[in-house]
């Protein structure tokens, strides 16, 4: 009878062990996987995008008048044009960035003047060679020297009972000048940028016209386009 109840004991022991052993093999443990919240998840994917070298496409309004025009006989108003071209974005070690671009910009004044109303337009090529700083995901500073080259003026007279406009030729000095750039950028969503700057020359522009020497001084307010 020992023996009996003793072999049973056994059988239900091996029983048991392979009743285990197969339902380990079917039912596996489960791997938990922790992923980052949200927010980090956002961070880190911003981050890693920092590195990419970019590529791009900007345009937007320019808001221009004029500073250091030294008659006063002028009284300066601001007057809208706008701007559109190429953008470029190289990492160079985070949160620094080297942003070069190349746009058509449109800038000028108007001027009351005791003869009647004066409007000087302006096309440039605008070069800006700016460091661009990732302050926080999703927002950031530039500011840096931009080269300028006007590629063609027209004046715009009216006293009132006559509207004259004329492009303008010729100047005195160079048709190319140096500006100084600061600007903010806040990233809409990963390709979408919204811009802000703010532009001046470091040198007067010279005219030949009756309106007094003068340098540009520029707001604009745009949207860049980055491809990847």
């Amino acid at each position: 009878m020992k023996k009996f109840l003793f072999l049973a004991i056994c059988l239900l022991a091996v029983v048991g062990s392979v009743s285990a052993q197969r339902y380990d093999r079917r039912y596996p443990p489960r791997r938990v996987v922790r992923r980052p919240p949200p927010v980090q998840e956002r961070y880190d994917r911003r981050q890693n995008d920092f590195w990419q070298p970019k590529v791009g496409l900007a345009g937007g309004v320019n808001f221009s008048n004029t500073v250091d025009a030294y008659n006063s006989d002028y009284s300066t108003s601001t007057i809208a044009g706008w701007h559109a071209g190429l953008t470029f974005d190289v990492p160079i070690a985070y949160p620094l960035s080297f942003a070069p671009e190349i746009l058509f910009s449109q800038k000028g004044y108007k001027a009351e003047t005791i003869d009647g109303t004066f409007k000087q337009r302006t096309n440039y090529v605008d070069i800006p060679l700016l460091a661009k700083f990732r302050l926080v995901p999703g927002f950031n500073f530039v500011i840096g020297p931009q080269l300028t080259f006007i590629t063609s003026t027209r004046n715009t007279y009216d006293n009132g009972f006559n509207t004259i406009s004329e492009p303008e030729y010729s100047y005195r000095g160079d048709k190319s000048y140096i500006s100084g750039v600061i600007g903010v950028g806040i990233e809409l969503n990963r390709n979408v940028e919204l811009r802000g700057r703010y532009a001046i020359d470091l040198d007067k522009n010279y005219s030949n016209s009756s309106a007094p020497d003068y340098r540009n001084q520029v707001f604009q307010l745009g949207l860049g386009f980055k491809f990847q």
